[in-house]
């Protein structure tokens, strides 16, 4: 499918069915809109590349979801009617910040594996003492900067290490946001989509973001992990189409 120019050419999108969009699809980080393809085939929707992937170029600074959200909003805001937004991953990061800023935007939101909040084991998780060291040592002068990056891309995560740049600055911040304050701000309906093997996002993470909502569903697909739009595109196709 052709990409087409959104948002005065601050984003790029691939159109799925005839009619007027009534469904946007936004990926995870380090994915672009290919993700949707199965999940959106003969949908009236667009998935979009968020900006630094995919078409779309990186944002000029540094920003959180909350900067994202902005972008969306700006062409979202264009169409004639509020959207059934689907966020996998980072993509429903910025789905829930845009629904809570702009809850005239948004009809409903599909959420799949997405980091609402820190993992409960968060703090065993922390860097390791001996990285924690040489940073201080950095701080202090004693250990140089090469040093130090050649620590972080040896202990970072592999997103970590594919991303320079603005984009490595962004996903250091969004990592660490964490929207307890935000989930009670969402007033339109909200379904969770949750691989019963995820590794990335536990569903213990949906089942604590699941109680901060004023109300969600929640289903849960057996034998798979963070990757539904891959390993079950059907299931969240069924639930796009129930919000619609």
């Amino acid at each position: 499918m052709a990409l087409t120019s959104l948002a005065d050419g601050l984003l790029f999108g691939e159109c799925h069915g005839a009619g007027p969009v009534q469904v946007v699809a936004l990926h995870g980080w380090g994915r672009d809109r290919r993700d949707f393809q199965r999940v959106l085939q003969d949908l009236d929707a667009v998935a979009v590349d968020l900006p630094g992937f995919g078409a779309t170029p990186p944002p000029p600074t540094a920003t959180g979801a909350d900067g994202y959200a902005r972008v969306v909003a700006a062409w979202i805001e264009q169409l004639p009617d509020p959207q059934v937004l689907v966020g996998h991953s980072f993509g429903g990061r910025v789905a829930v910040v845009l629904a809570a800023t702009r809850p005239e935007l948004v009809a409903g939101l599909v959420l799949v594996g997405v980091p609402l909040l820190h993992r409960s084991d968060r703090a065993a998780r922390r860097p390791s003492v001996a990285y924690r060291l040489v940073r201080l040592a950095n701080r202090a002068g004693l250990v140089s900067d090469e040093r130090l990056e050649r620590e972080k891309r040896r202990r970072g995560s592999a997103d970590y290490r594919a991303a320079t740049g603005v984009m490595r600055d962004i996903l250091v911040k969004v990592v660490n946001e964490s929207y307890e304050d935000v989930l009670p701000e969402v007033v339109c309906p909200v379904w969770m989509v949750w691989g019963a093997d995820d590794s990335e996002v536990p569903l213990e993470v949906a089942y604590r973001a699941r109680e901060l909502f004023e109300f969600a569903d929640l289903d849960v697909v057996e034998g798979c992990g963070h990757d539904l739009p891959g390993e079950a595109p059907d299931r969240i196709r069924a639930i796009i189409e129930a919000m619609l």
